[in-house]
């Protein structure tokens, strides 16, 4: 179990650059103001948010939970061949808490294949960086023995606040 959770984690932080899937506005459909602001707007959690977004992309991908996400979702980077629920849960319960913010954080609301966001942009070079360093981390010879290997994730950081460094943390 312990080992599940520890892969988890990893798969979490190898695909901070993946994306969950690119859902336009369909067409004839009236455009309100996106579901983010409306649901911060009724109070929601940063979570129930995020688990809206979820429970509305597990909808349009019903049937295809199982396939891997490369071929489910647009524009997956890394991951490709992860189950597309599973994507959906690891950036849902990974990304999000590991920063404190909403999928919107990174994600354009009606496209989420979308590369305008600069946090998204920056999420994928920081991908590369924690697989740099997790690369040197398995490759240290002198550190204490653990049984689950050594390794970091954005939490690591992160700590649930976008900014790292943020002194109110």
């Amino acid at each position: 179990m312990q080992r599940i959770r520890i892969e988890l984690l990893i798969a979490v932080i190898a695909s901070v650059g993946v994306v969950c899937a690119a859902f336009g506005a369909q067409p004839g459909l009236r455009q309100s103001a996106p579901a983010s602001v409306q649901a911060e707007a009724k109070g929601q959690s940063i979570q129930e948010i995020n688990d809206g977004f979820v429970q509305k992309i597990s909808k349009q991908i019903a049937g295809h939970e199982q396939d891997p996400a490369g071929k489910v979702f647009k524009n997956i980077h890394i991951l490709t061949n992860t189950p597309a629920g599973r994507l959906l849960l690891i950036m849902n319960a990974g990304y999000s808490r590991a920063l404190g913010v909403t999928c919107t954080h990174c994600h354009v609301e009606q496209d989420f294949s979308s590369e305008d966001k600069r946090p998204k942009r920056a999420a994928r070079e920081m991908a590369a960086m924690h697989r740099s360093i997790n690369d040197q981390l398995a490759k240290m010879q002198n550190l204490e023995t653990n049984p689950q290997g050594h390794f970091i994730n954005c939490s690591t950081c992160h700590r649930g606040a976008v900014d790292p460094t943020a002194s109110d943390r």
